[in-house]
């Protein structure tokens, strides 16, 4: 395990970029997957995997990457961002995802490519890489989150309320006092709701907690792209769904039970030491189960992959693995 020196100057993230290539790809029935290609056409080829479930991308997520050294992909997943329909619930799994990382690699041609997740977006690049470790090169991880029952607890029902009792409030205020019981199921009555209103009040409540609590000091700039009405739903809806079906996984562990798959592959976990969201136990199993990764904690870090001590680290591995 390495712990940063927060002493020393962070990086910042390269010049903004715009995409050289992008499109839709339907991928079911009812869904378009909004996918990108930005940096060089001929570099490595890494695939970031956004969090959420249901935050899409934004051009900012462009900058880890080298661009003389790497072809980005970016894509929004299921139901959010620029991908279509909107919110969309329906056939909507871990297990579409994974399918649909797919059939964008197959569509742009690529062989293999680095994986680069973090939150939300941990989870389902593990979940690709144990089940297609021959199409990744490396992987980079960040905020690590698996989805456990008692992560979920922790994060919505007790445990980050002790630390945020302010911003709490404003959480549980959308739901009545008799429902607070099991809050992630009494949300779900309201974001899968007929009343338009309510699932809006609900949304935006579930997704400005997120926000709110994401930065190891208080970031409202930030935490305002939250409040929009269309983010805030698909974010909130998406991510209710997953967790209430428990990440649609055949058990709690079933990610760690499948390191052995991705043993081999080089590795980065990137974790802040004081990540409320996804706090560090999480990161800690993981590494316990994959010592062969290279794991960095750093000391002055919450959640968010902006923060100084945790974008240099994320650079960093990104630059070792871009002429992987």
């Amino acid at each position: 395990m390495a712990t940063t020196d927060p002493t020393a100057p962070p990086r910042d993230v390269y010049p903004p970029i715009e995409p050289h290539a992008s499109g839709h790809l339907r991928v079911s029935d009812i869904h378009e997957i909004y996918w990108e290609v930005s940096g060089a056409p001929d570099g490595t080829p890494v695939v970031f995997v956004h969090g959420g479930p249901g935050a899409g991308t934004g051009p900012d997520q462009r900058r880890f990457f080298d661009p003389s050294a790497y072809r980005i992909v970016l894509f929004d997943q299921r139901g959010c961002g620029q991908s279509t329909p909107h919110a969309s619930l329906e056939a909507n799994t871990t297990w579409d995802l994974v399918a649909d990382m797919e059939l964008i690699r197959e569509h742009l041609g690529i062989d293999r490519w680095v994986v680069f997740g973090g939150s939300w977006g941990s989870t389902l690049a593990l979940a690709y890489a144990e089940t297609h470790p021959e199409r990744v090169r490396a992987i980079v991880l960040r905020g690590i989150f698996l989805l456990r029952p008692h992560e979920l607890r922790w994060y919505y029902q007790e445990g980050a309320s002790f630390v945020y009792p302010d911003e709490w409030e404003g959480f549980v205020a959308p739901i009545p006092e008799a429902e607070r019981g099991d809050l992630m199921a009494a949300y779900r009555r309201r974001l899968t709701g007929e009343d338009r209103d309510e699932r809006v009040r609900a949304a935006r409540a579930w997704s400005h907690w997120e926000a709110a609590t994401s930065w190891l000091l208080p970031d409202p700039v930030r935490a305002a792209s939250f409040d929009d009405d269309d983010f805030a739903e698909a974010f909130a809806r998406i991510e209710n769904h997953y967790f209430v079906n428990g990440g649609f996984f055949s058990g709690p562990d079933q990610l760690l039970d499948d390191v052995d798959r991705i043993r081999h592959l080089p590795a980065v976990i990137v974790q802040g030491r004081y990540d409320v969201c996804c706090p560090m136990t999480t990161a800690w199993d993981l590494h316990r189960r994959w010592p062969e990764a290279d794991f960095h904690v750093v000391p002055d870090a919450g959640h968010a992959a902006m923060e100084p001590g945790t974008r240099t680290l994320l650079l960093e591995a990104t630059d070792r693995f871009g002429g992987a």
